[in-house]
Order: C-alpha cells, then structure tokens, then sequence
C-alpha cells in the first residue's frame, strides 16, 4: 500500500515503467484501430502523438527521452532508405536523380520566396530561410512502400537520392542565412563548410567499407553484427555534425555504404528491419505528433494565413516537381505519384531549419521584445505542415505502393510459373558450415517464398554404431534456427542409409529436387578435391548442383566471376544457371565478370540484359581452358570464383576439366568457390561413357552377376546329380 501512494501520477507522468509502457501499447493497437478505418498506420501514430502530448490530454511531456528515441528513429529511417536502396539502379539513373533533386529543390525555393516576400511581407532573408523549409522533405511515408516490397522501383530510387539532394542544399542555405544574420559570412567560411563535407564523405565512403570488411570477416556473432551496423550509423551520423550538415546525411551516407555488407535476404537484414520498425520509427513518428498544437488555428488570422500559405506551396511545388520529373522522363501515373507522396511529407529538416530561424534574434522592438527571423506564425504553421504533408504523403504512397506492388507481380520473369516447381536441398555435414550453406541456399532462393529449402543430413550404418545421430540433430537444428531468423522455413530432413552418397542421391529423387547445394570442406587437397562421395553424387544425379566452399562471409565478397566453357549454353541447364547467379549478384549489389568465348558471351550479354537491367556486368573473351592459371593473377581474395563444370559425356565438358582439383587446391585455396554443374537430362548422356564415368558401380554389378553365375551352375550340378 506504500509503495502505491509513493507512485507518482500527476500529468504528465514522470515514472519510466508507465511512460515507456503507455509507449508500446500505442505502438501496438494505433496501427490496429486506424488500419481498419483504412488510415495508414502511420497516421496513425502521429495522431496518438497528438493525443498524449503536450498539447493534447498532457499524458506525455516532450522530454529528452522522447527526443532521444525520435532522433533515433529518423536517423533510422534515413539509414534503411540507404540500406534499402539499389545501388546499381542508383548509379544508372544517377543523371535523373540530379534532375529531379534540383527541380524538388528550386521549384519550391523560388515560388517559396516569392510568396513569403509579397504575401506574406517577410523580409527577404526571412523568406529564404522559409522557402528553403519548404525546399526539404522527409521520407515519413518510406516504410508503407518498404512493407509493400517496392522500395527497389526506379521513382523510389530517384526520390531517395533527390532528398540527399534537397536537404544538403537547405542545410547549406541554412548555415548560410543563419551567418548572415549574426555577420559571420566570409570566403572562409563557405571554405571550411565545404572541405569539411568533402572529408566527411571521403571518410564514410572509404575508410568505413575497410572497416566493415574486416569487422564481419572476423565475428559471426548475431548480436555483435547489430551492435557494430548501429555503431557505424551512429558514428557517420556524428561525423556529419562535425562537418556541418545534418546527422541525417551521414545516416543515409552509412546505409549506402551497409548496403553491401547485409544481403537483402540475412538474418542481420531482418533484425534490422525489426527493431527499426517496432520501436525506433513508431517512436519518431508519435514523437512528430507530440508537435503538433491544433489549438494554434484559433488563435487568429495570422497563424492560418501563414499555415495557408505554406501548405499550398508545399504542397504544389512539390506535386509540379514530381509532375515534371514524371514527364521529362516518361516514368508512369503511379510512379509519378510515388514521387509526390514520398516527396512531400515534412518533418525532421523542416522543424529543425524553422526551429533555427525562430531562434535567431535580429532585434528589438520599442517595448525590448526580442524580433525573431521567423515568428510564432511561421512556427504554428510550420506545425501544421507537418500533420498535413505527413498525412497526405501517407495516403498517396499507400496508394501508389499497392499499384506498383501489382504491377511488379505482372512483370514478373516471364518463367516464374517454373519456378513454383523449383525445390532446393542444403547438404549439411560439416557444423561450421551451417549458416554459410543456410544462407547461400536461402540468397538461391531470390526472395521467392514459395520455393521450398530442405536440409538434409545422412547418418550411415557407421555413424550409427557411434551413435551420431544425434550430432546430426544439433546440425540440422541449428539449420532450422538460422533459417527462421530471417523469416525463412527449412524442413529438416534425416535419412539412414548405409552410405552417404545413395542418402543423398535417393533423397532428391524422393523430394524432386532441383537444386543441390554441398558443402566442400577447406581441408581438401587435389587427390580428394571433391571426394568420392561427391563424385559419385555427380555422376549419379542430373540435377543442378552446387559445390560450396566459403572462404569467407558472403556478405564481404566484392565481385562475382564466372568461368563458362565453351558449348555452355548448348546445355539443358543453362538460362538455369545464369539466372541464379544473375539474381545473386542483384540481391548481393555485386558486380558480375564472365569469362567465355565469344559466341557464349553474346548469348550471356542478351539474356542479363533483357533480365537484368540493373545489375554490373562485365566481359571478356576467354577460351583457352589449357590456360587457367591466368585467374590465379585476375582473381582477388574478395572475389566469389565461380566455375561451370560439366559432366563427363556432356555437351560442355572438356578433358581440361579433369584438371581442376590440382589447379584449385593448389593455387586457389584461399578463394570462395562455386562448381557448378548444370542440369542434364538423363538420356543427354550416352551409356558408353555413363559406364566409363562410373567403372566403380559397373564393376560391382559384375561381381554381384558372377556370384549369381556361379550359384546357378551349382544348382544345375546338383540337379543333374538327382
């Protein structure tokens, strides 16, 4: 009963426990209730805000613990639009991004000034600050179009990249204006802001990626991986303040440069995407509301003629940029209104370049009341704006997304009906192999739900007898926990038999697998490169299959290159293939380097391009497979060293091919390394070298027919002797 009356409960709450609970519970059922009255969930959090807030029933104050969780949570938004990004499409249509980051910026910059200047009647400093506000934009709506899987369309690219834009030009007019007004503008200091910038950059872009490598080479800890990705955000967002422009730039600047170190489809992405959108981006978002005060609208003309006249010209400047952006560079009705609505919501630099300019005093009145550059009108306004844009950027993305998302599954590949029949099986054996062959398995997969992903472990008559059968449980739970942590299912499966190699083999005909992945243990050497259970795997079944061997974490490879021998594209695998590995330099932002005769590389370049589009390609001629060892001088330690071998009797194979366990034991030991073997159809390959490949199984089967012959004549003695 003490501890009761000792609890404070006076408004607004002060005690941590109620206030951070009050908090989830708001994150929890406002999505809920304003989803089924079909308002945007987060429209909804912003209206909570308002409710709670200060200006609303006082339930919460604005306190530097909602400060600090909202910073966190715009920081946030700016680094998964980064992280999000496709990269490869960004440096395509960077010439576009310019464009359109221009136009957002100086369509509202002009029209804003003018407004400010004879509508409104403010001086001219005053109205540059102002329309520079009306200049930036806040990527609110981002996550809507994240939950609907479009985030890699080509208007989201050029949106993203032209808020960089628009908010590094208003930050510079910022400090700008903000100089001017105190007498500190000099050559000096437009120098110092701009190297300052430019070593920023250089730090993020350079020093950073050397500095990811070596940290996700060195630990695979799942928590530790976290840690350092929001350590890196954090630290870049520091740097940016340091040289004089908004955190928010050096969040997105991290997420570019994160972008290659988390594949789209890991468990670090998805724990990322988790913690972002249950707690840090629902507290921004209800910490945005917390702003808003709908009181000021009655509290004379002069706050709604200022909220009128910047909500017209935020939001028309914004929609003609879009307009514009949309016919000069033929996108469609739904991409150009994804522009808009991403483009128009205002949030984070608009308060923070308004919270400046209310800020700086320029003089007195006759009374000593201090002269703002912005008024109260402008901040009251400006409060305004941001409910509004937020709620109309809101409803307009929702819309677009659900449009671009329907028009993605139309354009889907135009094979996507095969795919359906697509079944891929992990061959687990060795445990410090799981989560590599978990997740190469899963990055095969190309965010395809529907195709199933197996594992497989066979215990042997030997295995049994040491009672390993339960080591192979540990293995394939293991798989199955890895799996699930980035929202993907493995169906476990344990097969006895007296071998290995008839386990598997017998296994995938049972399953009708497609896709094989098997791991190839790094202590190998060119006498038993791939194993006689491999080999025999190989030989026995016609399937895809991929041979594993992970130097390193995926997620620090910088290039993809592919050996393709001559006739490659003559076998029934082949758009197989290429399509898998295509996908996986896509989904990974890799560039790809083939390396193949002529004809083979014109037939490769048609088919990436027509399904492709975005992904780095890149060519050379190479035919002579008795000069091999040239990739021991082209290939570098980052490099995924990728061969298409073949079966012997096959449309593709080379005698050379014999020679590939000395050559990669022997001078490519510390490369990653995909064999791949493509799909054959059985009656490809004829009997005479089926029984050449395979002596070993011919040779049981003549021992098992003379043992048959000799008990035969046996019988025929004994019955004649009767």
């Amino acid at each position: 009963m003490t501890s009761m009356l000792l609890l404070d409960l006076s408004l607004p709450l002060k005690n941590p426990v109620i206030i951070f609970s009050l908090v989830l519970f708001i994150i929890l059922f406002a999505p809920i209730l304003f989803n089924r009255i079909k308002v945007p969930h987060i429209i909804g959090l912003i209206i909570s805000g308002m409710i709670v807030g200060p200006y609303g029933l006082n339930l919460l104050s604005r306190d530097s613990s909602i400060v600090l969780f909202g910073t966190v949570g715009l920081l946030y938004i700016m680094f998964l639009a980064g992280l999000e990004i496709d990269l490869a499409e960004f440096r395509k249509n960077r010439n576009k991004i310019i464009v359109f980051g221009l136009l957002t910026f100086l369509l509202p910059l002009i029209s804003g000034t003018l407004a400010s200047y004879y509508i409104l009647g403010y001086g001219f400093l005053s109205s540059l600050l102002l329309a520079s506000m009306f200049s930036t934009h806040t990527l609110v709506s981002y996550p809507i179009a994240s939950k609907y899987g479009v985030t890699r369309n080509r208007a989201i690219n050029m949106t993203v990249g032209g808020t960089m834009i628009t908010d590094i030009l208003a930050l510079l007019i910022l400090a700008g204006v903000a100089g001017m007004s105190k007498g500190d503008v000099s050559p000096a200091f437009w120098f110092r802001l701009g190297f300052s910038f430019i070593v920023f950059v250089a730090v993020v872009l350079f020093v950073f990626p050397v500095i990811c490598r070596w940290f996700f080479k060195r630990f695979d800890d799942s928590i530790s991986q976290y840690i350092f990705v929001l350590a890196m955000v954090f630290l870049a967002s520091f740097l940016a303040e340091l040289a004089g422009v908004e955190a928010i730039i050096g969040a997105f600047f991290s997420g570019l440069v994160l972008n290659r170190f988390v594949p789209h489809s890991s468990p670090l992405n998805n724990r990322i995407d988790f913690v972002g959108n249950a707690l840090f981006i629902p507290f921004f978002l209800i910490s945005v509301g917390m702003l808003v005060d709908i009181s000021v609208l009655v509290k004379g003309w002069g706050a709604l003629r200022v909220a009128g006249v910047i909500l017209v010209i935020a939001l028309a400047s914004k929609y003609v940029a879009a307009w514009i952006t949309q016919k000069v560079f033929r996108l469609t009705s739904d991409e150009g209104l994804m522009i808009f609505g991403l483009s128009s919501s205002h949030a984070a630099a608009t308060l923070a370049i308004i919270l400046v300019g209310y800020n700086i005093i320029v003089g007195e009145t006759a009374l000593g009341e201090p002269i703002r550059l912005l008024d109260e009108d402008v901040l009251n306004g400006t409060i305004v704006l941001i409910l509004v844009s937020c709620g109309v950027s809101s409803f307009v993305v929702e819309r677009a997304s659900k449009k671009l998302a329907l028009l993605q599954e139309e354009q889907a590949p135009e094979d996507s009906d095969a795919l359906t029949d697509e079944k891929i099986l992990v061959s687990l054996s060795y445990p410090d192999m799981v989560a590599d062959m978990v997740d190469f398995g899963i990055m095969l997969k190309a965010k395809r739900r529907s195709i199933p992903l197996y594992g497989l472990h066979i215990v042997t008559d030997e295995d049994q007898k040491h009672d390993s059968a339960s080591h192979g449980k540990k293995i394939l739970n293991k798989a199955v926990d890895h799996a699930s942590s980035s929202e993907n299912i493995l169906v476990p499966l344990t097969r006895y038999d007296t071998n290995i190699s008839n386990g598997i083999t017998y296994s995938i005909k049972e399953q009708n697998i497609t896709d094989v992945i098997i791991g190839l243990h790094q202590e190998t050497d060119h006498k038993t490169f791939l194993g006689p259970k491999v080999e025999n795997i190989v030989k026995r079944i016609f399937e895809t299959i991929y041979i594993y061997k992970p130097a390193q974490p995926f997620n620090t490879l910088t290039r993809i290159v592919v050996a393709v021998p001559p006739a490659a594209s003559n076998e029934p695998g082949f758009l197989h293939w290429l399509g898998k590995l295509v996908s996986l330099a896509k989904s990974n932002t890799m560039p790809i380097h083939f390396y193949a005769p002529a004809q083979i590389i014109k037939e490769i370049k048609s088919i990436v391009t027509r399904k492709a589009g975005s992904v780095e390609a890149h060519f050379t001629a190479f035919a002579e497979w008795d000069d091999f060892l040239i990739f021991s001088r082209e290939l570098r330690i980052d490099d995924l060293f990728v061969i298409v071998c073949a079966r012997k009797g096959s449309a593709s194979y080379l005698p050379q091919l014999e020679r590939l366990p000395y050559y990669l034991s022997n001078y490519f030991q510390e490369q990653s390394l995909i064999l791949i073997y493509p799909k054959q159809l059985e009656s490809g390959i004829n009997m005479s070298d089926i029984e050449q490949a395979d002596s070993t199984l011919i040779e049981t089967l003549s021992e098992k027919l003379g043992s048959l012959s000799t008990a035969a004549k046996y019988l025929r003695r004994m019955l004649g002797d009767k």
